[in-house]
């Protein structure tokens, strides 16, 4: 499920899932390269992530601003703390209320890669004209926004999964959930600043909501007859990266040693399908009781890779 080819920025559009309930969706997905949201209602909008960058930020902002007339952003909510959903917060209008959860606002505020990108991509990320903002307003597990009428439930799962700060939007009206990176469609997930057995469970959390449309962190929007599938492809995945590394622990191998030795089978072809490194990484500390070192793990990644990690912001 592999992209044919890259996108640039230009290719990102706005889709109005329901009346008033949008995605901004950014092919083709891969590193820094998110998808957001927003809800419109009576009282303004509700925005949900920004973007990596100043330039597609603007770019999400300037179409939805033409799309609902300039309707102001009154909230906006982050759904986890990594750059690609959290970056362009400080373009939002001053007077919009940010919100995360409570560890997304700490893994926020104390980010390396904000001020200084490590050179493990290529080319370089440009955060452009931005600056730290991280929410005023957090969460423990759960919060309801009202815009008019319309109601947004932000749900924390209650454990770590992709990052310890998840949370999802989710419209029980109009049935449309925001997972944020509890799922990637169409790409390979990363767990490495999270849990493989956290993000394992969230899978049967997502299901129970029933959603008739899905909004995922990265890759294109989908719909309830694809749930199963979705959901199934992770479920097989996170699996095979638990059981490689215990087999890879066993044998005393490295993270590294374990990755390069390993068969994808059915993942291969899925982008970015050198996260293998980083969440075995994940799994092979947790299973030890041992930190994670985030930069042996990405520097892991690029040998697997063979050079730098492809961006194309």
């Amino acid at each position: 499920m592999g992209s044919n080819a890259p996108a640039g920025p230009e290719a990102a559009a706005l889709t109005e899932i329901v009346e008033g309930v949008y995605a901004w969706v950014q092919p083709d997905g891969t590193w820094w390269v998110n998808n957001a949201g927003a809800v419109a209602g009576e009282d303004g909008l509700l925005v949900i992530d920004t973007c990596a960058t100043e330039a597609r930020t603007s770019r999400f902002l300037g179409a939805l601003a033409r799309a609902t007339g300039g309707a102001p952003v009154r909230w906006a909510v982050n759904t986890h703390q990594h750059g690609d959903h959290a970056y362009g917060n400080s373009l939002l209008p001053d007077s919009t209320a940010l919100i995360g959860q409570a560890a997304m606002r700490e893994a926020l505020l104390h980010d390396p890669f904000f001020d200084a990108c490590p050179p493990f991509w290529s080319p370089s990320p440009d955060w452009g004209g931005v600056s730290r903002r991280a929410p005023s307003i957090v969460l423990d597990r759960g919060l309801t926004v009202y815009t008019g009428r319309r109601r947004v439930d932000l749900l924390h799962p209650g454990y770590t999964a992709h990052t310890p700060g998840d949370v999802v939007a989710w419209l029980p009206e109009e049935r449309v959930l925001y997972t944020g990176d509890l799922v990637f469609h169409g790409l390979t997930p990363l767990v490495f600043m999270g849990s493989l057995e956290g993000a394992l469970r969230s899978l049967e959390w997502l299901h129970a909501f029933a959603p008739d449309h899905v909004v995922p962190g990265h890759g294109p929007l989908f719909g309830a007859a694809e749930l199963d599938a979705v959901l199934g492809a992770h479920e097989r995945y996170y699996r095979f990266v638990l059981e490689t590394a215990r087999a890879g622990v066993a044998r005393g191998h490295t993270p590294l040693e374990t990755a390069l030795a390993c068969d994808l089978g059915e993942f291969r072809d899925w982008d970015d399908a050198e996260r293998i490194a980083l969440n075995l990484h994940r799994a092979h500390a947790d299973l030890t009781g041992t930190a994670m070192d985030l930069t042996a793990a990405l520097s892991d990644a690029v040998e697997w890779n063979g050079g730098p990690l492809p961006t194309r912001l």
